[in-house]
């Protein structure tokens, strides 16, 4: 009779989940804008830092020895 029982509980669950009905909204996708100057603005900033430094080591000339 316990395992009678014990089946029954186990598989009672299982006949009822089969009868669930679930609705899912559909999903929407939208678009996204996305500003990625950040970078830019670093490398043109680091452009101009080390511009000027490459510049001048352009025209600069080893000591001949």
């Amino acid at each position: 009779m316990k395992r009678f029982l014990l089946l029954t509980s186990a598989c009672l669950p299982a006949l009822f989940s089969g009868c669930v009905n679930v609705k899912t909204t559909p999903i929407e996708v939208k678009p996204i804008h996305i500003t990625v100057d950040v970078n830019v603005k670093v490398d043109r900033a680091l452009d101009d830092f080390f511009g000027e430094l490459d510049s001048k080591s352009a025209t600069h000339e080893t000591p001949k020895s």
